[in-house]
């Protein structure tokens, strides 16, 4: 299995994130714009959290607050779990599957590059089945017994 820097090279780079002081509203505004489901939380070039949808949902509009007038600060989860780049994806997987995580963000020496999801690491797994599929049809085909 990959990397989280073969895996965040495969995305677009754009670092999609906010400002803790910065309403609600432009959290969910940045997930539609950019199609995504949560956004980092950075201050002044620090990782201070994370904000999902669930997180707008559950602790805005249920409770009837009003997201224009929320800061995200609020809402956000801080201090969030982080990553390496170095780091294997299976390792990755494992830990948002068993602590409910969907998205990574990624730190390089204390600085944010990017954020990894389950959907990449689902990716990657298909592109590693696909590329063994290949591999096995290749013997198969030409430099199995009898060929």
């Amino acid at each position: 299995m990959s990397t989280v820097k073969s895996a965040l090279a495969r995305k677009s780079g754009v670092l999609i994130h906010v400002r803790s002081g910065d309403m609600v509203v432009e959290a969910l505004r940045q997930m539609r714009d950019n199609r995504v489901r949560s956004v980092l939380v950075i201050d002044d070039d620090v990782l201070v959290g994370i904000v999902t949808q669930g997180d707008c949902a559950i602790k805005v509009l249920l409770p009837g607050l009003d997201a224009k007038q929320t800061p995200v600060g609020q809402v956000m989860t801080g201090n969030p779990v982080t990553v390496k780049p170095d780091d294997p994806l299976e390792g990755c997987m494992t830990m948002m599957a068993a602590r409910g995580f969907r998205h990574l963000p990624v730190l390089d020496a204390g600085k944010v590059v990017g954020m990894i999801s389950m959907g990449d690491v689902v990716k990657d797994i298909i592109r590693d089945l696909e590329h063994n599929v290949d591999d096995l049809m290749g013997y198969i085909m030409k430099d199995g017994p009898g060929g």
